[in-house]
């Protein structure tokens, strides 16, 4: 256990980290924090605070910032509960009424909201309530002699398959088989997609082409997968703007974490308790988000838990305000897919 000074000590490098970005030195402290300690004292305790593995020294001349056994005690120990406003709750109300017609619609917004309100990712894993929505196909270059073919649906997940590109075919003619494709099957849902449909664009573009069956068969293969439970995303650009995911490395290990729907929903999988849980940095067992926390609380229908609603975020985000937006969340999303659900 921490004493009253290191806990004050460390909550005034976290809740600075969080602000700045910055690794914080103790003469910041104590010009910032009216602590009644000289910044040598200051300095002895970050020390302390170090050796017990609570910060860390990312470089030898820097300051000090949080490490995951420092977040975990602030998130534990330390931060102190916060409420939505009644502005906040009301912008909330009037986002969903505005927005919301039908109660699959409550899914998608519920994501945004979370996203605006966070400037993290959002994650709403939700039940199958209505099919997918083809939005579109595209072929994107990869070298001569081979394309990505990407498979786009409504709730924003990517579908991708590496192919060869037939002999005599180039680039543009790729591009009028997905315009062709588009323009046929673009805004219907997968359930209104027939294997017929599927036959008839066979037939009247460029017939016989591997590559034009290898590409049908993938929308052919998306339109049977059935699902329990859809997952929606909000906020990826957002994400991109955090200082921490200025390092390609970091950001090519999230964006490849977040295209695997398997994952993600696993990770949201429901969980028994009650209320928010939070997991920090390499609690996280998958590697793609090891610098990342995630914050998530259920939802509930008529008493039944039936999803999850969730931020990705930095280590270094705002836990106060996100465990807030997500408690409010998980108190009432059910009251309002109830509202919408006749």
């Amino acid at each position: 256990m921490l004493d009253e000074r290191k806990r004050k000590i460390l909550q005034a490098i976290i809740d600075d980290y969080i602000s700045t970005a910055e690794p914080i030195g103790s003469r910041t402290i104590a010009r910032k924090y009216d602590l009644g300690v000289s910044p040598a004292t200051i300095r002895n305790e970050m020390a302390d605070l170090e050796l017990l593995g609570y910060i860390e020294q990312p470089h030898t001349s820097s300051g000090r910032v949080p490490s995951v056994k420092g977040y975990r005690f602030y998130v534990d120990c330390l931060m102190e509960p916060l409420s939505l406003s009644k502005h906040e709750v009301a912008l909330i109300n009037n986002w969903y009424q505005a927005k919301v017609q039908r109660i699959d619609e409550v899914f998608q917004e519920t994501a945004k909201i979370i996203s605006r309100m966070t400037r993290n990712i959002s994650m709403v894993l939700a039940p199958q309530l209505s099919p997918c929505i083809f939005k579109y196909i595209q072929f994107l270059p990869l070298d001569e002699y081979r394309v990505i073919l990407v498979i786009v649906t409504d709730t924003g997940f990517v579908d991708n398959k590496i192919m060869n590109i037939p002999d005599g075919i180039v680039f543009e003619d790729l591009q009028k088989i997905a315009d062709s494709i588009n323009a046929r099957l673009g805004g219907l849902s997968f359930d209104r997609i027939q294997t017929s449909v599927l036959k008839e664009i066979q037939q009247t573009i460029l017939p016989g082409t591997d590559l034009l069956e290898t590409a049908l068969a993938n929308i052919k293969k998306a339109l049977f997968v059935e699902k329990n439970e859809k997952l929606y995303l909000g906020g990826t650009t957002q994400m991109l703007k955090q200082p921490e995911f200025r390092n390609i490395d970091k950001i090519q290990g999230l964006l490849t974490m977040l295209e695997e729907e398997r994952l993600l929903c696993d990770i949201l999988q429901k969980k028994d308790e009650d209320g928010v849980i939070i997991t920090i940095g390499q609690e996280n067992k998958y590697s793609g988000i090891q610098d990342c926390s995630v914050v998530q609380a259920t939802y509930r229908i008529d008493g039944q838990i039936v999803g999850t609603v969730a931020v990705l975020g930095p280590t270094r985000m705002e836990y106060r305000k996100i465990i807030s937006i997500l408690d409010f969340m998980h108190k009432h999303l059910g009251e309002i897919l109830v509202k919408y659900k006749a």
